[in-house]
């Protein structure tokens, strides 16, 4: 009796955490790399000691063969990496947004390392996606994020057939959002950066010896700087808009 009970609740211990150990890794903020692996590892553990009793009624029966064992568990964590991309997917709009505006300001070739795209990234982007991040936090955005984990047992449960062609037109769909978005946020520095070049083209033909690259160029920077002054708190709220709306929408009832 002893036995069986403790197979069981070890059972669905590594059950549930191989779907919020997945969702960890790649959710935004928790898969920083600025975070140790001991300290994700260790709340991802803290997570599934505190999610058990909410999802333990969805535990299918243990699996009598090690093949089914291991395609369950399989499942959870294609599940989990499911949720974690699609909040990594939504902050990219974020990431699209800041090179816009790196294109439109010349600063494209002013690289930084992005720790949120592990990679290098121009240096709005970078500051953006960290921004983004920040701001999930402060709003206590990712407790919607952890919410969402336990909220996808009613969507997908245990041991069920998950269908992989709704989940890629989902991840495509939010990968369209997302760079939309991202190009939608930058429509001021798109139009000025539009009237800069028509003027600089003008102020060129009218006065042909004018070094109009090094004159053009610091102005450039310098107009665009003070948009970005102006539209970051819109850009941050809309994005933060934006990603709780998407994120309710897929696994919060």
């Amino acid at each position: 009796m002893l036995r069986e009970f403790l197979a069981i609740n070890a059972f669905g211990f590594f059950l549930t955490f191989a779907r919020v150990g997945s969702a960890i890794i790649l959710l935004p903020g928790f898969s920083a790399s600025w975070i140790s692996v001991r300290a994700r590892v260790a709340i991802a553990l803290a997570i599934t000691l505190v999610s058990i009793p909410m999802v333990q009624h969805t535990w299918p029966a243990i699996p009598p063969t090690p093949t089914e064992l291991f395609l369950l568990l399989a499942g959870e964590i294609f599940v989990g990496a499911f949720i974690g991309t699609i909040g990594m997917v939504l902050i990219t709009a974020l990431q699209a947004a800041g090179s816009f505006i790196a294109l439109f300001s010349s600063l494209a070739n002013a690289l930084v390392r992005d720790p949120i795209a592990e990679s290098q990234s121009a240096l709005t982007a970078g500051f953006l996606t960290t921004a983004g991040v920040v701001m999930i936090f402060v709003t206590n955005t990712h407790h919607t994020l952890l919410q969402g984990v336990l909220a996808s047992y009613s969507t997908f449960i245990p041991g069920q057939v998950v269908f992989d062609g709704d989940i890629a037109d989902t991840v495509a769909k939010m990968v369209s959002e997302s760079f939309n978005l991202g190009l939608q946020l930058t429509a001021p520095f798109l139009i000025v950066a539009l009237t800069y070049y028509v003027g600089l083209g003008l102020l060129n033909r009218l006065m042909p010896t004018l070094p109009i690259f090094f004159v053009g160029l610091p102005v450039q920077i310098l107009l665009q700087m003070a948009v970005f002054m102006v539209t970051f708190a819109g850009i941050m709220m809309t994005f933060m808009t934006f990603f709780n709306d998407k994120y309710q929408g897929l696994f919060l009832p």
